[in-house]
């Protein structure tokens, strides 16, 4: 049987309840399946039962653990319920993955209000909530660790400027409860992911299509991400080997944030490696044939 070649040592999370929010899909469905690899009893949370069940059933299939609660994370007291839920079920929640979010591409001339204020509540209201009351119903108690998602959002993000306010705005989260938290033995950080093959390109429109495949010109390393790759810095933060780390946010996107337009890309010379410890990826339809 297939399973989940990880760079870090097995049992590495044995008799620990991980959180892995927006788990049914994507990066968070990744990273879902390496924590369960190693040892993790993943409790994955989402509002798409459907998706919930089957990646619970994908990581049951290969031996691993895990549980799932629908939830809304916009909802507070739904959140406030799910954690409550969770902590009778599994007596502590040792890390929390807060991955949910989505968006749409659209100019700011087009979004209208709901459209922006579900976008903000999507990613980051949802992510604060789900924080706050994992840290206020155990983590306060126990310590731990939470991993926030952000995105390439370092120059703005146009086209998708609702998620690069909320996505800003989790980065600032991140240093703020880092801070007010790490009295209780909470280190809290974030990561922001740049162009990613996963499954949400799939969902964007047929214009963008030709875009997302010469995305790769468009980096330094000549290439697009795994989510593997993003998992494995996710898992790295929430190791005992990040105990020191708190208020980070460590970017994954090739270095493609950094530099300047002025400054052309060299041709590649070499043929870029990625690496891909996921037995079960998914190649988005973009980039097949």
């Amino acid at each position: 049987m297939m399973s989940y070649n990880s760079v870090f040592k097995p049992g590495l999370f044995s008799g620990q309840t991980i959180i892995v929010t927006g788990g049914g899909s994507g990066i968070g469905r990744c990273t879902a399946h390496e924590l369960a690899h190693l040892g993790a009893h993943v409790v994955l949370v989402g509002r798409s039962l459907g998706k919930l069940q089957a990646t619970q059933a994908e990581i049951t299939g290969d031996g691993g653990e895990a549980s799932y609660h629908s939830c809304d994370i916009r909802d507070e007291e739904a959140v406030k319920a799910m954690v409550a839920a969770v902590l009778a079920e599994r007596g502590r929640i040792h890390h929390l993955v807060n991955n949910a979010g989505g968006q749409f591409p659209a100019p700011l001339s087009m979004i209208n209000q709901k459209g922006f204020e579900a976008v903000v509540r999507n990613n980051l209201v949802g992510g604060f909530l789900i924080a706050r009351e994992v840290f206020n119903q155990c983590m306060s108690k126990h310590g731990g660790s939470i991993v926030n998602m952000l995105a390439d959002m370092w120059g703005g993000m146009p086209g998708m400027g609702h998620s690069g306010a909320a996505r800003a705005g989790m980065d600032n989260f991140t240093k703020t409860a880092a801070y007010e938290w790490g009295h209780a033995g909470v280190r809290v950080n974030a990561v922001a992911p740049g162009w990613i093959a996963s499954s949400g390109m799939d969902t964007y429109p047929e214009s963008m299509k030709t875009m997302i495949r010469n995305l790769k010109n468009h980096v330094p390393l000549q290439r697009i991400g795994t989510e593997s790759e993003v998992a494995s810095a996710i898992i790295f933060l929430l190791t005992p080997g990040a105990n020191f780390i708190s208020g980070n946010t460590v970017r994954i996107d090739g270095a493609a944030s950094q530099g300047s337009r002025a400054w052309s890309l060299g041709k590649p010379s070499i043929e870029p490696e990625s690496y891909n410890g996921f037995h079960r990826a998914y190649l988005p339809e973009v980039f097949k044939g």
